[in-house]
């Protein structure tokens, strides 16, 4: 504890860096706990599907999701997500929906559009479709 004190007394701007750090990892794991938006495995998208009757939304360009995508998933393109034109939807605003993108880095920001739009369970694919496809399960191709 001692060196402790002693690192931080040499060293504040180190110091208040890893403060800062430490305070943004623990408000982004409260955060992301909190939100209405989880992030689910692979696992957990199959579950919600076969189980809960879950729509899969891809939102990767159409070329990619032409070329492999989850069996049944519905392409939302670009142009329709930028206007919130989520009208191919609405049948299944009750439904839960999961968005899927390539990695799992985008779908977070159309999720919350989803449910600003007013659908009630909406969760993302965690690493989207990297994870799909290294746990082994099932795509489809064309379409």
């Amino acid at each position: 504890m001692e060196q402790l004190i002693a690192f931080a007394g040499n060293h504040p701007m180190l110091s208040m860096i890893w403060l800062i750090l430490v305070i943004l990892l623990i408000g982004t794991s409260i955060k992301m706990k909190l939100s209405p938006i989880k992030a689910i495995t692979p696992q957990e998208l199959t579950f919600q599907v076969n189980r809960e009757d879950g729509v899969v939304v891809d939102i990767r360009p159409e070329k990619e999701f032409k070329t492999s995508h989850i069996l049944d998933s519905i392409n939302l393109s670009n142009e329709k997500i930028s206007n919130n034109d989520f009208v191919s939807l609405e049948k299944h605003k009750d439904k839960p929906i999961i968005v899927v993108c390539a990695a799992g880095m985008t779908a977070g920001k159309v999720a919350n559009q989803l449910l600003k739009a007013g659908f009630s369970k909406v969760s993302l694919l965690k690493g989207g479709m990297g994870a799909w496809s290294g746990a082994g399960l099932p795509v489809a191709k064309g379409k």
